[in-house]
């Protein structure tokens, strides 16, 4: 690890979509990855808000955005947001895949799903 409490910068992340949603056969909005250990898990916007439930079980204080294009941390015990050194590739989720994902699970209805 770093010198920042809560980031390994060599972990890379465990895939492409959300761990438990893709086991579960579930959907996410937007995607989030455990800059500890890599785990990727779906926002507290999603309905299952997995990588904060990853955080409480693991004790892993710190995030990092999943989505293409955006580049910031998350301290949850602080809840403060920072800028970060960069982690292991990938930085995002693949390009091709949908937001909300992936999309052939995604239901028609899903805006009124969202917590």
């Amino acid at each position: 690890m770093n010198a920042v409490q809560g980031i390994d910068v060599t972990v890379p992340p465990s895939g492409g979509g959300c761990v438990e949603c893709e086991a579960g056969a579930g959907w996410w909005l937007h995607l989030r990855r455990c800059a500890q250990c890599g785990h990727i898990g779906c926002c507290d916007n999603s309905p299952s808000q997995h990588a904060s439930a990853h955080a409480r079980s693991t004790g892993h204080p710190v995030i990092r955005t999943f989505e293409p294009g955006e580049a910031w941390f998350y301290d949850y015990p602080s809840s403060t947001f920072f800028d970060g050194p960069d982690l292991a590739p990938p930085a995002h989720h693949p390009l091709d895949q949908s937001v909300p994902g992936p999309a052939s699970r995604v239901p028609q209805d899903w805006r009124h799903r969202l917590p």
